[in-house]
């Protein structure tokens, strides 16, 4: 099971080439900007421009999802998260959307269009929850 990370960027909204280029990175580890436009120009009905790469990596870095390296004169970028760590920043950041309504009726209706394999997945998580805060509780008394 992938925690929560410690790191969060600072924006998780990707648009479709950034998305599509942090998977190549966490794909292949450290890249360089040849090696995105390498992987995206192997698709022979694909055209992008090398600035174009350069450009999504820089934003990549300041939205908190890379970090740069350099190494002489060339650049290297790394994912500061793990794929897991960003499905589950994603679905924590969903979760609290979907709570933020707040309206109890939204609720059970979502629950009520569950399927069996869904309700014992809420039903795992529910006593995960519950030994979390047990565990809590417990150390707060100590």
């Amino acid at each position: 099971m992938v925690s929560l990370p410690n790191h969060r960027p600072k924006q998780l909204s990707l648009g479709p080439l950034e998305a599509e280029i942090l998977q190549i990175i966490w794909d292949l580890g450290s890249v360089t900007v040849k090696d995105v436009h390498d992987r995206i120009l192997a698709d022979p009905d694909r055209e992008l421009a090398y600035t174009s790469v350069t450009t999504v990596l820089n934003r990549l870095t300041k939205k908190g999802w890379l970090a740069c390296d350099k190494q002489n004169r060339s650049f290297s970028w790394r994912p500061l998260l793990s794929k897991g760590e960003a499905k589950a920043l994603q679905a924590y950041e969903q979760l609290n959307q979907f709570l933020a309504v707040g309206n109890p009726d939204v609720v059970a209706a979502f629950a009520d269009s569950l399927d069996q394999a869904s309700v014992e997945q809420l039903e795992a998580i529910a006593q995960k929850l519950q030994a979390a805060r047990q565990a809590r509780e417990g150390k707060s008394c100590t």
